[in-house]
């Protein structure tokens, strides 16, 4: 990054990179939830999921993609060892252990209110002192929201389905 776009994030810098890092972390996690749920769910309206997650877990990689490229303008480093995810995430990565529509849909959801209010957060604490994070974090915001209520129209007609 540019000397002039690194003063404009001044003394905020660390925060900055502190937050992308985790966001980061965050959204390696989804991708991967996202499809490995995708590969194994089962039950009624099946295709349709999988279709959602498939859709979901490409987002989340162009999340990360679009973070690793603010942390690196910044003149940070991603975190380049998987291992540092689970230490530096906001979320978590919650396994589906259960396969089954309901329960892929409900984690999933989880953790999409998760991402929501973290880059909620980020939006509020890094404002204008970093105009562009806080572009990336509304973008990324509005993808999650869209998501949360993907899943949750899902979970929703699945639930129409079973009371027949």
């Amino acid at each position: 990054m540019g000397t002039r776009g690194r003063e404009i994030v001044g003394e905020h810098i660390d925060r900055v990179l502190e937050l992308l890092n985790k966001a980061f972390a965050d959204e390696w996690l989804a991708y991967y939830q996202y499809w490995i749920g995708a590969k194994i769910v089962e039950g009624p309206m099946k295709d349709a999921v999988m279709a959602e997650l498939l859709q979901h877990a490409a987002d989340e990689l162009r999340h990360a993609d679009m973070v690793t490229t603010r942390i690196i303008q910044l003149g940070g480093k991603p975190l380049v060892n998987p291992k540092l995810w689970f230490e530096w995430t906001n979320c978590g990565y919650d396994a589906p252990d259960n396969p089954f529509v309901r329960n892929i849909l409900e984690q999933n959801i989880s953790g999409e209110q998760c991402a929501i209010s973290t880059y909620h957060s980020i939006i509020e604490e890094i404002g204008m002192k970093d105009p562009i994070t806080y572009n990336l974090a509304v973008q990324i915001m509005q993808d999650e929201v869209e998501h949360e209520e993907d899943l949750q129209s899902l979970l929703e007609d699945l639930g129409m389905f079973l009371r027949k």
